[in-house]
Parts: structure tokens; C-alpha cells; sequence
């Protein structure tokens, strides 16, 4: 058998192929990431005695052309966690960090977890242009609550507090009511300067050619929070430039937000596990493709504790001699963008559920229990529409009988329970599959 290790950077990789008991079949050389680089090395690898695996790191979008290549080649191709490789002995003292040596390690890897390697499937379109915009979302969410701040930070040196003023959701056109007033009226000059009537004449005009909705106690509020300002730059030119251009900026990174979660809904309904998926609990038009997108074919993962660990909500186990931790971490060695995902479907307020799911208490003393970290419920509330949670504060055995639950989308049943502790006790078991209802788990 050939493992093939391959350490791939931006433009080209490194390649070094073993064979057991240290043969080295071939000396570590360069391939360059062009079609005719990758096409020889196929062939080259295709020409070897005998069975042929090739293992490369999966780490940022490089080694994606080359797993591709090698695979419509017809070779066995397996990208693995660079943290495997990392924690992978090196068998030496010394500290040798060159892509020969990384792509021979590799290839020692491969040698060593030889059955364990899964071969390469390649993801559909749809879920391949899903997951892209999901990142591009998630990073042009991240801009846009800079884009907030920033423009909240010189709000509060021209016109300080009117931010609070307004409370409108952001449009479907990426448009916020503040961000335009702020817009408009830069300064609290722009507003007091005046009297209140020629500034609710005014006000009323400007909501109607935005298309606002205009309220007459609104335009008093601001009205008298401008009168009572006090700001730390005059009006001039330049503050109208800095907060008309910070406006301007928000206004079009929330359009390509908006953008985005549009068409990451329209790809997500072609999807056969979108109606399964805008069922839970907590999931609505936005939550919902993201999940489908960092989760992918959910198919590819046999069992349902596969998937939690992909999430990275698995509980650590820690037991050494007599010492053995019931209430552990979770791992966090899954996807983030996934972890993320989960975290915010439990701690937002739910989009297609109109009762609330929350903690009973077992007895009046509830408060006191909970603060001097005793048992404080003996009821607590299942969701038996798969819904998440997996942040800080949640006890390791709740995340034991939601791995063991039965759950339609595959087994992800998650207690909610809302960053609170519970002793819950390792054999229950909660079948999830029936129609949406509260169920109840008393504990002795």
C-alpha cells in the first residue's frame, strides 16, 4: 500500500510518498496547483503498485483544488483535522518545521490510521454555494456591527443618545430607521435651531418620502432629547462628512446582509430537510439555512453522536484513578460557525412558536436552592421538536441524554433549559420523534 502525504500551501504542494516499514517510495517534491501540475501527479500516483491513499490537511480553501483534481482522477482522497496531524508524534526531539518534513509526517499518519481514512465525497452545488454564503453572511454581520458602533461612537459626540430613540427592525431592503434619521439630521443643531413645529412638519415629511411610519410623541422625544444635548463637536462640515459617510457605510453592508439571508433562504428550500429543519424549535428564516449549511448532507454522519461532536458540544470525559468529573466542559473541537449557530436558535426568542418553553421549579425554596448550587428542579421542560444548546453553564449529563435521544433530524433533541444547570441522570432516555408537544422528565 502507498500513503501518499501532501502538505498544501497557496500555489503549490509538497508530496512525499511512503510505504510500511518506512520505504520510501519516492523523495518529497513540489507539484504547482495549475491543471497540468495536478494532472501528472495523478497520474504518477495511479502508476504505483498497489492500493494508493492520498491524506492532506483540511485547513482554509487551498487544499480544495487538489482534493478535487485527485478525486475526479479516481484516487482515494482524505482530507483530515490539521489538529490530528499536530498531535500526531513526531518520533524526535528536535523541532523540524519544513513542508518536506510536514508532508512526510502526513504520509506517516496515513501509514498508521490506514483503516480509520474516509474517503472524499464531494458536496452538491447547492450545499457547496449555501455554505459559501453563510460565511460571507457571518463575516458581513461581523462589519455591520462595527459599522453600528462606530456610527453610534460620533453619534455620541453630535447628537448623543438619539440611537435609543428608535426601535424599528431592520428592513428587507437592509434600511434602519435611526441610521437614515442619523442621516438626515447629523447634528442637534439640525433639530433644536428650530421650533418644534417646523421640526415636526419636517419630521413628518422625511418619513413620508422614506416610507416610515411617523409618530407625533416620536418626533417630541427627539425633539426634547436634542433641546437638553450636550455635545462635544460644533457643527461643521467635517462631523456631517464622518457621520454621513459612517450612515452610508452601515446602510450598505446591512443591504448585503439582507442580501444574503435572502438567497441563502432561496437555496435552503431546495433542500429536501428544509421543511424538517424550519420546523424546530427556534428556527426560523434565518437560523434555519445556517444550519443546513455548516451541517451539510446530514446523511454522511452514521451515527447522531457523530454530529454533536462535529458541533463540538460533547462533554469531555476527565476520570483518572478514584477521580471521576460528572460535570464536565464541552469540547469546542467542532465547528465553530456550527456552535455559534446552535447557541443563538436557543438564546433568541423562538420565530415559530407562540408558547414558551421554560424551567419549573420543584418547590417554593427554588431561588435558595439554585443559589447555594443544590439540586433546584425536579421538572424541567423537553422540547420534543429538536431545538439547541450548547454554551457555557450546561451540565454534561443533559448533554449525554440528548446524545442518547431520539430525534428526527438526526438526534439532535437539546434540552432547553437556557444556560441553567441540572443533575440530570444519565439513563434517561426521551424519544423525540412524535408531533410537537411539551414533555415532562421527573427526577427522583
Amino acid at each position: 500500500m502507498n500513503a501518499v502525504g501532501i502538505d498544501v500551501s497557496s500555489r503549490k504542494s509538497t508530496v512525499a510518498v511512503l510505504r510500511p516499514l518506512g520505504e520510501v517510495v519516492c523523495l518529497p517534491f513540489d507539484v504547482s496547483h495549475d491543471a497540468d501540475g495536478l494532472a501528472s501527479l495523478a497520474e504518477k500516483l495511479k502508476d504505483l503498485d498497489g492500493e494508493t491513499r492520498v491524506v492532506m490537511e483540511h485547513t482554509g480553501r487551498y487544499y480544495e483544488a487538489v482534493e478535487k483534481a485527485l478525486h475526479e482522477a479516481g484516487l482515494f482522497v482524505c482530507a483530515v483535522n490539521p489538529l490530528l496531524i499536530k498531535e500526531y508524534g513526531a518520533n524526535s526531539l528536535r523541532r523540524v518545521k519544513t513542508d518536506k518534513a510536514d508532508a512526510v509526517k502526513i504520509a506517516r499518519y496515513a501509514l498508521d490510521n490506514w483503516a480509520d481514512l474516509r474517503d472524499f465525497t464531494p458536496m452538491d452545488a447547492i450545499r457547496y454555494d449555501l455554505k459559501t454564503l453563510n460565511r460571507q453572511f457571518q463575516l458581513a454581520s461581523k462589519q455591520r456591527t462595527a459599522s453600528a458602533n462606530n456610527l453610534i461612537a460620533l453619534l455620541e459626540q453630535s447628537f448623543p443618545g438619539i440611537r435609543k430613540c428608535f426601535d424599528s427592525p431592520v428592513l428587507s431592503d437592509g434600511t434602519q430607521k435611526w441610521v437614515d434619521f442619523a442621516h438626515s439630521f447629523w447634528h442637534v443643531d439640525c433639530v433644536r435651531k428650530q421650533p418644534f413645529p417646523a421640526f415636526c412638519e419636517r419630521y413628518r415629511k422625511w418619513c413620508k418620502r422614506h416610507a416610515y411610519l411617523f409618530k407625533q410623541s416620536n418626533a417630541e422625544e427627539v425633539y426634547a432629547l436634542a433641546k437638553r444635548a450636550v455635545v462635544l463637536t460644533p457643527k461643521s462640515k467635517v462631523v456631517k462628512v464622518l457621520v454621513q459617510e459612517a450612515a452610508n457605510q452601515l446602510s450598505s453592508i446591512s443591504r448585503s446582509v439582507e442580501v444574503y439571508r435572502a438567497e441563502m433562504d432561496r437555496l435552503a428550500a431546495m433542500l429536501p430537510e428544509y421543511p424538517v429543519v424550519m420546523a424546530m424549535y427556534g428556527v426560523g428564516k434565518s437560523y434555519g439555512p445556517q444550519l443546513m449549511a455548516e451541517i451539510g448532507d446530514v446523511r454522511r454522519f452514521e451515527r447522531k453522536q457523530a454530529l454533536v461532536a462535529f458541533a463540538g458540544i460533547d462533554p469531555m470525559p476527565n476520570q483518572s484513578g478514584d477521580k471521576n468529573v460528572r460535570s464536565n466542559k464541552s469540547s469546542k473541537r467542532g465547528s465553530p460557525y456550527l456552535r455559534k449557530t446552535l447557541f443563538n436558535v436557543i438564546r433568541d426568542p423562538p420565530h415559530n412558536c407562540a408558547q414558551p418553553r421554560h424551567i419549573i421549579p420543584a418547590d417554593p425554596n427554588f431561588e435558595k436552592k439554585r443559589n447555594s448550587s443544590a439540586l433546584f428542579a425536579r421538572e424541567i421542560n423537553l422540547v420534543t421538536q429538536p431545538s439547541f444548546d450548547c454554551e457555557q453553564g450546561i451540565n454534561s449529563q443533559v448533554q449525554t441524554a440528548c446524545s442518547n435521544a431520539d430525534a428526527i433530524f438526526p438526534v439532535l433533541g437539546i434540552v432547553s433549559c437556557r444556560n441553567e444547570r441540572f443533575s440530570l441522570s444519565r439513563k434517561t432516555h426521551v424519544p423525540l420523534w412524535n408531533a410537537p408537544r411539551i414533555s415532562h422528565v421527573r427526577l427522583p
